[in-house]
C-alpha cells in the first residue's frame, strides 16, 4: 500500500544529520569556521537554510558571533557597515540561488565603494552544476552571476583547496584594492572530509610600495608648486597621519570624498570639506598649479553630483592609487604612482623634508580655504541649514558618534556640510552604487564593530521601508543602534527632480506607515522629536538604553521649528 509523503517528512529528509559514526572526520564546513577564526573573524551574518546548515557545523562552539538578519540583503549591508568601521572584511554565510541574488545589491554597493566583504555560499553538488535540471535554488552558473560584483568568484571543488582559496581572499583584503570576494562550496564538498590544516595561515603579502622614481618626480613637482592642492578619497582612509603631515608641509588645501571624511579633522584650517561639486571649490581646484589625488576614483558621485560635467583639473596632476587600472580612468595624470597610499604619502613627506620647497602663493592655503568655506556657507538655503542643524545636533549630543546614512535628503546635505571628527565615522549609500535601505543594517553592523561608540542610522521614510524588518534583527542581537527617520511622506528628492524636469509626479508618494507603532511592535523604544533641543534630549536618553531606539522627525515640522 502506498502512503502519501508529508511536507514535514520532506523537510526532515533535507535537514537530517549524517548517521553517527565513530571518530567522524572534520568536514570542509568545520574547517572553514576554524580558518575564519584564525584570520581574526569575529562576526558572521547569515540566514541558515537547507543548503547551508553544514557551514554551521561547529560554529556554535567557535568564538565567532552569528547574527541573523531578516533578509540576505540586510546581511550584506551589515557586513558592509562592520567592514567600514573596522577596515577588516565583513563575512556572510549565504544560501544558494535566492540568497545570493538577494545579497547582490549589497555586494554591488561594497564593490562600488571598495569595501572588503567575504561572501561564502553553498551551491549545488559538483555533478549537478550547470545541468539545468531544475534543482532546488539552481542557477545556470552562480559563480558567473557574481564574477562582475567581486574581486573574484571561485567554486571550491575540493576541500583540500580551502586554505589556499581563503588565503587568496585575505590577500585581496590586505594588499590590493579591497572588494567583495565570493567563494561557493558545492553541497558535496561542504561535507567532504577536510585534511589537517597548517599550524597557521600563510603570510599575507605587504601592501605594494610605490616606485622610487615616480615618488622622486612627484616630490620635485610638489616642492616647486605655488598653489598645491590635495584630493583624497577612501583609498587613503588608513593614512590620516601621513595625509595631514603632507598637507601641512605644503600648506595645501584638502578636499575629501564622502568615504574619506575625517582624514583631516573638523576645524582643520586646510580642510575644504567634501564640496567638489560646488562652484567655489571647483574654482579653487582649477586654480591649483599642482593637484595630488590620492586614493580617489575622481568619480561622479563625489565630484559631479549635479551631473553638469563641470568638474575639471587644469593644473599638473599626480595620482596615487593601489589599483593601477584606476590610475588610467577619469583624469590623465602627469605622474601616476601605483602603490599603497600610506606608504606613498609618508615617502613624499620624507622627500620634501629633505629638500627646499617654494613658499605658497600669498592668499593660498588656509586663507583660500576660509574664503571657499565662507562662500559655500553663504549659499545654503533654509532647508539645507535646517538639515545641517539636525546633523550638528546629533554630533553635539553624541561625542564620537558614527553615522551610517541612507540615500535621503539630510544625508545629501551632510555630505556637503558635515566634517567628521575622525575617519570611518560618516558613510552612506549615496556614493557609488547609490542604493536605498542601506542605512539601518549598515548601522547594525557598525554598532557590532564598535559597541562602545554611539551609532546613528540616518534614513528617510522611503528607504527605511526597504529594510524595516532589520529592527527585529537589532532587538534580537541586542544592538542598541539609534535610528533617525527623516519623514517627508515619500520619495521627496525624486518628487522634486520630477517637478524640476516638468514631469507630473507619480509613484513617489507611497503609503507611509506609523513608524513609531511599528518600532514598538518590534521591541524598540520609539519617540518623535520636533526641535533640536528635543532631539538632543532624546538622543542622550537613547544612548543609555540596551535596546534600539527609533526617533521620527517630520520634515515639515522640523523646518517650521528651525527656520522660524
Amino acid at each position: 500500500m502506498n502512503h502519501p509523503v508529508s511536507l514535514s517528512c520532506i523537510a526532515e529528509a533535507r535537514t537530517a544529520a549524517p548517521a553517527p559514526f565513530l571518530a567522524r572526520p572534520r568536514t570542509c564546513g568545520e574547517a572553514l569556521v576554524d580558518l575564519l577564526e584564525r584570520y581574526g573573524v569575529e562576526c558572521v551574518f547569515g540566514i541558515p537554510g537547507v543548503h547551508t546548515v553544514e557551514l554551521y557545523r561547529g560554529l556554535a562552539e567557535s568564538s565567532i558571533r552569528h547574527v541573523t538578519p531578516r533578509h540576505e540583503q540586510g546581511a550584506g549591508f551589515m557586513a558592509d557597515g562592520h567592514a567600514r568601521v573596522t577596515g577588516r572584511p565583513g563575512v556572510c554565510f549565504i544560501i544558494t540561488g535566492p540568497g545570493m541574488t538577494n545579497i547582490a545589491t549589497a555586494m554591488a554597493q561594497a564593490y562600488a565603494d571598495s569595501i572588503p566583504m567575504l561572501v561564502i555560499s553553498s551551491v549545488n553538488a559538483r555533478r549537478e552544476l550547470g545541468g539545468g535540471d531544475g534543482r532546488l535554488h539552481e542557477l545556470p552558473s552562480q559563480r558567473e552571476v557574481f564574477a562582475g560584483l567581486t574581486a573574484f568568484s571561485h567554486t571550491l571543488l575540493d576541500a583540500a583547496d580551502l586554505p589556499q582559496v581563503l588565503a587568496r581572499a585575505f590577500a585581496v583584503f590586505e594588499s590590493a584594492r579591497p572588494r567583495p570576494v565570493h567563494i561557493e562550496i558545492p553541497l558535496d564538498v561542504i561535507v567532504m572530509p577536510a585534511p589537517a590544516l597548517p599550524a597557521a595561515p600563510p603570510a599575507l603579502p605587504a601592501r605594494p610600495a610605490p616606485d622610487a622614481g615616480a615618488l622622486a618626480a612627484a616630490a620635485d613637482l610638489l616642492a616647486h608648486a605655488r598653489r598645491p592642492l590635495i584630493l583624497a578619497g577612501g583609498g587613503a582612509v588608513h593614512a590620516a597621519a601621513e595625509l595631514r603631515e603632507l598637507a601641512e608641509r605644503l600648506h595645501a588645501p584638502v578636499a575629501l570624498t564622502i568615504n574619506a571624511k575625517g582624514l583631516l579633522p573638523a576645524g582643520h584650517p586646510l580642510l575644504i570639506g567634501s564640496t567638489q561639486s560646488l562652484p567655489a571649490t571647483r574654482a579653487t581646484i582649477r586654480d591649483a598649479d599642482v593637484v595630488l589625488a590620492v586614493g580617489t576614483e575622481l568619480g561622479e558621485t563625489d565630484y559631479d553630483v549635479t551631473f553638469d560635467g563641470g568638474f575639471a583639473i587644469d593644473g599638473r596632476l599626480i595620482r596615487i592609487d593601489i589599483d593601477a587600472q584606476q590610475l588610467m580612468r577619469n583624469a590623465r595624470a602627469e605622474i601616476a604612482i601605483a602603490g599603497d597610499s600610506r606608504l606613498a604619502l609618508g615617502a613624499l613627506s620624507t622627500r620634501l623634508h629633505e629638500k627646499p620647497t617654494t613658499p605658497p602663493e600669498a592668499g593660498w592655503g588656509a586663507a583660500r580655504v576660509a574664503a571657499v568655506r565662507a562662500a559655500i556657507a553663504s549659499g545654503h538655503d533654509g532647508p539645507a541649514r535646517a538639515q545641517a542643524r539636525l546633523i550638528d545636533t546629533i554630533v553635539a549630543a553624541l561625542p564620537g558618534v558614527i553615522v551610517a546614512g541612507d540615500s535621503t535628503s539630510p544625508v545629501y546635505v551632510g555630505n556637503f556640510t558635515h566634517d567628521a571628527h575622525a575617519p570611518r565615522s560618516w558613510f552612506n549609500s549615496s556614493t557609488g552604487y547609490g542604493t536605498l535601505g542601506y542605512g539601518l543594517p549598515a548601522a547594525i553592523g557598525a554598532k557590532l564593530a564598535a559597541p562602545a561608540r554611539p551609532v546613528v542610522c540616518l534614513i528617510g521614510d522611503g528607504g527605511l521601508q526597504f529594510t524595516l524588518p532589520e529592527l527585529a534583527s537589532a532587538v534580537e542581537a541586542r544592538v542598541p543602534v539609534i535610528v533617525i527617520v527623516w519623514n517627508n511622506r515619500g520619495y521627496g528628492e525624486i518628487r522634486k527632480y520630477m517637478v524640476a524636469r516638468d514631469i507630473t509626479p507619480i509613484g513617489v508618494d507611497p503609503y507611509t506607515p506609523d513608524f513609531l507603532a511599528l518600532a514598538r511592535g518590534f521591541g524598540c523604544a520609539a519617540h518623535a522629536a520636533a526641535t533640536p533641543d528635543a532631539l538632543a534630549a532624546t538622543l542622550r536618553d537613547a544612548v543609555a538604553r540596551a535596546i534600539p531606539t527609533v526617533i521620527e522627525i517630520d520634515e515639515a515640522t522640523w523646518f517650521e521649528q528651525v527656520q522660524r
